[in-house]
């Protein structure tokens, strides 16, 4: 008897984990502290760096670029980026979620298009959804806040345009078939086993990095596959942070970025008082041409691809093939708009300058600005809900 009752426990653990979805707001209570413990290991959590990285690579096998870029298991950047979508792959297979899903073509085109804007936009703005917002609004960068700014002036306009899609272009809308997973019902009674050694490699890989005296290196591979995860089982996509307030209305993940924020702000100013990592990491040179405009792009694009940075990432990992061409894309476009903008001083300087905020106004005043701006960020999306105040009518 009490060995049936621990497997029926065991069960029901499990599928609270794999089978049922994570609260929002606790993915973003669990997103803020792996964002503080990522940045008090080595350095912020980011994702464009990582696709930036991929990029350089693809560009340099096919011998565009000379110069051999940064290695993709050694670069920070790509680790984090590569654990996340690592991470995403493991829970989807755990979850029994996996499976290739092809849409449409003119879904696939807009997977494209989609990408390649945000691949330009986090170029110009410092980083994607992650690194030029979250990460650098922890980091206390103004930047940040105004990339926010962008992503919800793009969202609004990317919102209007799929109405307008949807009006005048029939063939816009569907998902398509799911190729493998749901095609073989037997694959799914074997997806948790697959996934339980996935993620369990994970762990593998990490030890050997640490036995090449990798270990920072292996850690911040773990920390994507945390992140991966996280985000996967909560299905947390930053668009829906920005679209719904004018399409549907939710506050759910407005209240799990700002639940996220809250302690990431605090954590991050934390280390960077005490003195303990470096007051300009990740405050993008990127006020305020490049944060706002460099948002509205990728806020628009984000709205045509479906996912964000992250969102794209972990979405690819599920087998969603119009994700997975949005990532592609952002890699092609991420890396040469980057590499233009770095390689001009006057284009850099054009795209903005770096604005820590504690530089003006000292510690204090900046974290209790930002956590009072994000508090009436979440208040106004609550109000919005009930209200649908700014509720955008197809």
């Amino acid at each position: 008897m009490a060995e049936s009752e621990l497997k029926a426990l065991l069960r029901e653990g499990y599928s609270k984990l794999f089978y049922q979805n994570w609260p929002v707001w606790l993915a973003g209570v669990i997103l803020g502290i792996l964002s503080v413990l990522c940045f008090a290991w080595a350095r912020p959590w980011g994702v464009a760096g990582g696709l930036k990285n991929w990029g350089d690579w693809i560009y340099y096998a096919i011998g565009i670029y000379k110069s051999r870029p940064e290695p993709l298991f050694t670069s920070t950047n790509s680790l984090l980026t590569l654990g996340l979508l690592w991470g995403a792959f493991g829970s989807s297979l755990m979850s029994k979620e996996f499976g290739i899903r092809v849409a449409p073509a003119w879904e696939l085109l807009k997977g494209i298009v989609g990408g390649s804007l945000m691949g330009i936009g986090s170029a110009m703005a410092g980083g994607c959804n992650v690194g030029g917002f979250f990460s650098a609004t922890s980091a206390l960068s103004l930047s940040g806040p105004l990339m926010m700014a962008g992503l919800l002036i793009g969202a609004l306009l990317g919102l209007k345009y799929l109405y307008w899609e949807l009006e005048h272009i029939p063939t816009g809308g569907g998902s398509g078939p799911v190729v493998s997973g749901d095609a073989r019902p037997n694959s799914k009674a074997v997806q948790p086993y697959l996934g339980a050694l996935v993620l369990l490699a994970s762990i593998l890989v990490a030890y050997f990095y640490a036995q090449e005296a990798l270990t920072r290196e292996g850690v911040l591979l773990l920390f994507g596959v945390a992140f991966g995860v996280t985000i996967q089982r909560a299905r947390f996509c930053f668009v829906r942070g920005f679209r719904d307030p004018f399409m549907t209305t939710e506050a759910e993940i407005p209240k799990g970025i700002t639940f996220g924020l809250i302690i990431s702000i605090l954590g991050f100013a934390a280390l960077k008082w005490t003195g303990l990592r470096g007051e300009a990491v990740y405050v993008p040179q990127a006020f305020w041409f490049g944060a706002l405009v460099g948002g509205i792009i990728f806020g628009f694009g984000m709205l045509i691809a479906g996912g964000c940075g992250s969102g794209s990432v972990w979405r690819a990992g599920e087998g969603q093939v119009k994700l997975m061409l949005a990532v592609l894309c952002f890699c092609l476009t991420t890396s040469p708009f980057e590499n233009w903008i770095n390689s001009s001083e006057g284009v850099t300087k054009f795209m903005g300058a770096s604005v820590f905020l504690p530089s003006y106004i000292g510690y204090f005043w900046s974290v209790v600005l930002l956590l009072l701006f994000f508090l009436l960020y979440m208040v106004v999306a609550m109000w919005n809900e009930r209200t649908e105040r700014f509720l955008v009518e197809p």
